[in-house]
């Protein structure tokens, strides 16, 4: 036996089960949401299934409806009375077969609000578990104090360290430190804080301000490691330092950037500080969009790595309500970027190669979950985000199509003809279809 594919193993079982656990939660939120909301209406579930194919387990609640998990976890349904099948399709034989009262009780007789809200709740209800995530991270986080205060440090090679924990940072290099919550203002702070390897902070401590050295704040450490990048790829970690490109000695994380964005996609040398350890590894940087605060993409040439200042800033608690905001805030820049994203993607301004297919979000899932149970979770609400929002597109077979469909009726005062609809779902299954071979052939063929 090759025991050296036991770690290749390892990786594509946690792979595998990252993607069925991540699937499988937001699955289960967003058919949750149909079948609860749906209840609230009047509207009978006959089977709830997380998950496709034979049923492993089963059991009927009080209100009659089948619980069951499937043996195939890529998904789920809830198939209401008087339809056909998963997608919602109308049984005409079932539904002929129905009283004036069972009719009011199923998907398909049910008045439109009914209908309208039992459908449009699916991808809320994922929306709603993004934005719940993401302050339950950052009630757990906490927020950075104010002012800037040193927490822990993180391990470095060798450098000139006066500062303490709890030292209040005033300003560094003649700079002087904006809130922190300022975003604009802390980021020109960075840019103007002079790039030297030795720098004069000024700090107050126990009530008394004095100026200690200490090393440039930005390091060419890694805090967090993109998955599918080429770093992530070669096998960098978090809290690795490099120290080194292509054996020119380097300091500052803006050295590395340059490095980078100036070498037009060569291969580096990397020479990396873990643990002090020495070890050196080579790097090829990738094209990618990036999407612009002003609006639209820029390509760049990237590693997959962020930075961040050589020391954890200390915490403190944050409101129940400024994390509910932060979610909601969090899960609007998701919605935007997805949007903005796809639309660069049609017209061509940036690579199609940008949407990724289940062998990616596999990969993604895996990795993520290889990062700790934070930056999983996290990745699930970003997934529950993106869920949500294709659930909302206007094709027919999802929840979108499905309120075109009642929009229509609710303007005509008639649902389109079960001949049209017919002829609809077979278009959007073959659309969908269509999208999922093109994502998986993005996981299989792009770089």
């Amino acid at each position: 036996m090759d025991i050296s594919l036991i770690p290749q193993f390892g990786g594509f079982v946690m792979t595998v089960i990252a993607f069925v656990v991540a699937l499988s939660v937001i699955v289960a939120v967003h058919e949750y949401g149909h079948y609860i909301v749906g209840r609230w209406s009047g509207i009978k579930a006959e089977v709830f299934s997380l998950g496709f194919g034979p049923v492993l387990w089963s059991r009927h609640d009080r209100h009659g409806t089948k619980w069951q998990i499937a043996a195939l976890p890529f998904g789920g349904y809830v198939k209401f009375l008087g339809d056909s099948n998963a997608a919602s399709a109308k049984d005409e034989e079932a539904a002929y077969a129905l009283s004036e009262e069972e009719l009011r009780h199923s998907m398909h007789g049910a008045p439109l609000w009914a209908r309208t809200v039992t459908v449009a709740a699916g991808p809320i209800f994922n929306f709603i578990l993004s934005i719940l995530v993401f302050a339950g991270v950052i009630l757990w986080q906490g927020q950075v104090a104010e002012p800037l205060t040193v927490g822990s440090f993180r391990a470095l090679p060798g450098e000139v360290q006066e500062l303490r924990e709890g030292d209040e940072v005033i300003a560094i290099g003649g700079v002087r430190v904006p809130a922190f919550e300022d975003r604009e203002a802390f980021r020109s702070f960075g840019d103007a804080v002079p790039v030297e390897p030795v720098l004069d902070y000024d700090v107050r401590r126990d009530a008394r301000e004095m100026r200690v050295g200490g090393p440039y704040p930005y390091p060419p450490l890694v805090t967090q490691l993109s998955p599918q990048s080429a770093a992530y790829d070669i096998g960098l970690q978090v809290g690795d330092v490099i120290t080194a490109v292509d054996g020119t000695p380097i300091f500052a994380f803006e050295q590395l950037r340059e490095r980078v964005e100036g070498g037009n996609g060569k291969p580096l040398l990397l020479s990396v500080w873990r643990d002090g350890a020495a070890l050196e590894f080579t790097l090829v940087p990738r094209r990618v969009d990036e999407p612009q605060a002003e609006g639209g993409f820029k390509t760049s040439w990237r590693i997959g790595i962020a930075g961040g200042l050589f020391f954890e800033p200390a915490t403190e608690m944050t409101g129940v309500g400024s994390a509910l905001w932060g979610g909601v805030v969090q899960t609007e820049r998701i919605v935007q970027g997805s949007i903005s994203g796809l639309w660069h993607m049609i017209t061509g301004a940036i690579s199609s190669c940008n949407m990724s297919g289940p062998i990616g979000i596999a990969q993604v899932s895996g990795a993520m979950a290889s990062q700790g149970a934070v930056s999983f979770i996290w990745f699930i609400a970003v997934l529950s985000t993106a869920v949500g929002l294709l659930n909302l597109f206007p094709i027919p077979v999802l929840d979108g199509g499905h309120l075109v469909f009642y929009g229509y009726e609710a303007v005509a005062g008639r649902p389109p003809s079960d001949g049209a609809l017919r002829i609809l779902m077979t278009v959007g299954l073959t659309l969908i279809l269509s999208l999922m071979v093109f994502a998986l052939s993005n996981d299989l063929f792009c770089p």
